[in-house]
């Protein structure tokens, strides 16, 4: 019987079985941010088990609260900032060389294909775009995953969906991915992988492929994955230049981690890409989703950022929709690029140019106005069109409102102050 592909990673890293259907598999990657290793440290440290198992195979990195914002946060920075010293951690990015998590490291070429990866984020599972076992983990498997180089986990089922077909004008991979997760609910895919196939994956670059994978967790699932192939090598020529003599080799090698034809999936899903529209969230839960046009409503906040849709090609998106138009009045609006290098090369091609001519606001990269912690903080009763990929009650402030939504359909809110399909702006 053929195996999937997240089959072969728990095969491949495999260290021991101590119960029936628990896996300890070894770790190519730990990643840590200050808002949860802190917790981690001060443990490790009261048990005086203060060390790491590879400080080459752990990255670290503060962006949910950068710059810091009050004494807590600080302290939160200082302790990982010293924990990383301390441990001689190159792979540390701090104020300044600092971006957001889910963005930099593979920015940065940390995620390779069959790789197995945690941190204390549930939104780690934006690294199985490139073919890996990538999941967010609480306190004490991140403390055990810094000690040891292992996690525990239960082997997940793996639900297949397949998308084919040609998007519609102006429909983008947010939209695809909110459309999912209606399908599936927020507790489809529980105990699951999803894994992502078909032509338009196919088509999809790596940026897409990470705002699909980002919110696998939406749906409850344990992460989402896509097939490795030269997509994915062209991304990471760079740091696996000097492992494959050519970039075909590099896909060839790839192809050992692929699902077989005869793999058993829990459940198939088959999606006609072409009939989806602009899509947006309502009320409290992601998959409380309609179309840009049914909804209705006054927006005060237009927020474009976060590891679901913060890189460069978000922000050309909503560029492309926003030129030579102004912020509606009353409206504010917080462009966050994701990275230093997102900033740079958005900065370079007039991109930001762009925002400020029209009013917004250029943040450095952080994580802050998403999970309500700074940098965009909502009112009561106010209303946000963001980026972002969670519009949980209070999730970016005490009585505020969030619809998801993509970079296109955000900066069409910019534009005429209320929720707009961005299709209608030309």
């Amino acid at each position: 019987m053929g195996k999937t592909i997240v089959e072969k990673i728990f095969e491949s890293h495999l260290r021991d079985e101590p119960f029936v259907g628990t896996h300890v598999l070894n770790l190519d990657a730990v990643l840590c941010h200050e808002i949860t290793t802190p917790i981690a440290i001060a443990d490790l440290e009261w048990r005086k088990k203060d060390r790491v198992f590879d400080n080459t195979k752990i990255k670290a990195v503060i962006d949910h609260v950068t710059p810091a914002k009050d004494t807590n946060s600080a302290i939160q920075g200082k302790v990982l900032r010293e924990w990383a010293h301390r441990h001689d951690i190159k792979d540390f990015f701090d104020i300044g060389a600092n971006g957001v998590c889910h963005a930099i490291f593979p920015e940065k070429g940390y995620i390779r294909p069959g790789y197995t990866v945690i941190m204390g984020d549930s939104h780690t599972c934006t690294h199985g775009a490139f073919g890996a076992f990538a999941c967010g983990v609480g306190t004490t498997d991140l403390e055990v995953g810094i000690l040891k180089g292992v996690c525990a986990f239960r082997a997940p089922k793996t639900i297949r969906i397949n998308l084919n077909g040609k998007p519609q004008n102006r429909v983008y991979s947010k939209d695809v991915m909110l459309t999912i997760i209606k399908e599936l609910t927020v507790n489809g895919a529980t105990d699951h992988v999803i894994e992502f196939r078909g032509t338009l994956i196919d088509g999809y670059t790596m940026d897409e492929r990470m705002t699909l994978c980002n919110m696998a967790i939406e749906a409850g699932g344990t992460s989402g994955l896509c097939m490795p192939d030269m997509t994915t090598a062209e991304f990471l020529w760079e740091f696996i230049k000097d492992d494959y003599a050519t970039k075909e080799d590099a896909v060839a090698d790839y192809k050992k981690w692929w699902s077989d034809e005869d793999a058993t999936y829990s459940r198939v899903i088959d999606i006609d890409v072409a009939a989806i529209e602009p899509v947006a969230t309502f009320g409290y839960k992601p998959d409380q989703v309609k179309s840009v046009r049914e909804l209705e409503g006054k927006i005060d906040q237009i927020y474009i950022g976060s590891c679901t849709n913060g890189r460069l090609s978000d922000l050309r998106i909503a560029a492309e929709v926003t030129k030579g138009h102004k912020l509606a009045f009353g409206v504010r609006g917080i462009i966050a690029p994701a990275t230093p290098k997102i900033y740079r090369d958005a900065m370079k091609e007039g991109i930001l140019d762009i925002f400020l001519d029209a009013g917004y606001l250029v943040s450095n990269p952080t994580c802050g106005a998403c999970l309500g912690m700074s940098n965009g903080v909502l009112a009561p009763d106010e209303v946000a069109a963001s980026t972002t990929n969670r519009n949980f009650n209070g999730r970016m402030g005490k009585g505020g409102m969030v619809h998801l939504m993509s970079p296109a359909t955000a900066a069409a809110c910019g534009i005429t102050g209320k929720l707009t399909d961005p299709r209608d702006i030309k």
